[in-house]
């Protein structure tokens, strides 16, 4: 099975790197630099320096070479998977969805925007704790495939997985998409503590209860509380929430250290999907009447609404609850 892989950043070109070792990989990339470098030198130093890839691994900035892959794996930021997709000619192939977040504008998931887009198409997604440096090195990781069709995730697994990147197969699409939109605004705050010196007793707090906000949310949209506690929800909401490898927790800890979102969202190349994804989280967990304080104060400081010091104050007045609620 030939696969494209939609996306020339770190994680788009881990993937490439993986799934080289199974058959042909074709890296589309969007920009020519990358696209060269990979076809001449074996790197992408832009996104992922120092890192030799394998000679299978082809790049192209051409979207029409793409109509020659059996499945295309789809890494591009979340709120330009749409825009992208449209780009393209509607393929009969399945799409895999590697990217993490909630479409700002419509509220909806990746696997429904996807949909929308190309009806036709078989719909996965794959989603865990992968910091992208770690997957392209081949160190050990593990993941989760979901998707409603079982013969195409088992052929997926059989094309895609490593003894180095075990794949665990599930049906509940929705929950592994939940659990990596979540995580990224949970990092930011974990961040936040971070920055501010706030103290790991705060960061493990923090962790657990942004953990009981994924699954009050993720329940009520659907998902399944054995998905959450998995890979894709709180294996990587424990990676995320504690390395500067996130660019979600680093972003949070410019903030903790008092530099403003904007300023530092500005001065990204790659994308801190949280930052996004906040505010919609915060607007559908109001529609659905769901506490989640903490995203609700990701939010704020994101959007510049309001500083540490006065999210901190609000969190941490709170009237006290009973744990688990």
């Amino acid at each position: 099975m030939k696969l494209g892989v939609i996306g020339g950043g770190a994680w788009g070109t881990a993937l490439a790197q993986v799934a080289s070792f199974g058959g042909e990989a074709l890296l589309w990339a969007l920009e020519d630099e990358v696209v060269a470098a990979i076809n001449r030198i074996n790197e992408n130093p832009i996104y992922l320096p120092g890192q030799k890839l394998d000679p299978a691994i082809r790049a192209t900035g051409n979207f029409s070479e793409l109509a020659s892959c059996e499945a295309w794996l789809v890494v591009t930021p979340a709120q330009h998977m749409r825009a992208v997709l449209e780009r393209m000619p509607c393929p009969e192939m399945p799409l895999v969805l590697c990217s993490k977040g909630i479409e700002e504008n419509t509220g909806a998931l990746l696997h429904q925007v996807a949909h929308e887009v190309c009806p036709t198409s078989a719909i996965a997604v794959l989603s865990g704790p992968t910091f992208a440096h770690e997957v392209a090195r081949g160190l050990p990781t593990a993941v989760t495939l979901a998707t409603k069709d079982s013969e195409l995730a088992e052929r997926l697994r059989d094309r895609i997985a490593l003894p180095t990147f075990r794949i665990y197969i599930s049906d509940d699409v929705a929950g592994a998409e939940i659990g990596g939109a979540v995580k990224n605004v949970l990092a930011i705050a974990c961040g936040v503590v971070e920055g501010k010196g706030l103290g790991q007793n705060a960061r493990a707090a923090l962790i657990a209860r942004g953990f009981a906000e994924m699954t009050r949310f993720g329940l009520a949209f659907g998902a399944r509380v054995e998905t959450l506690t998995g890979l894709s929800g709180l294996g990587d909401l424990v990676l995320t929430c504690s390395s500067t490898s996130s660019r979600n927790y680093s972003l949070g800890k410019g903030i903790g250290e008092g530099r403003l979102a904007a300023e530092l969202l500005a001065d990204r190349r790659t994308v801190a999907e949280g930052a996004f994804t906040a505010p919609v989280l915060a607007r559908l967990a109001r529609e659905k009447r769901t506490d989640m304080p903490i995203v609700e104060a990701v939010d704020a400081l994101v959007s510049g609404r309001a500083n540490v010091d006065q999210v901190l104050d609000a969190l941490l007045s709170r009237p006290p609850r009973a744990e688990g609620v």
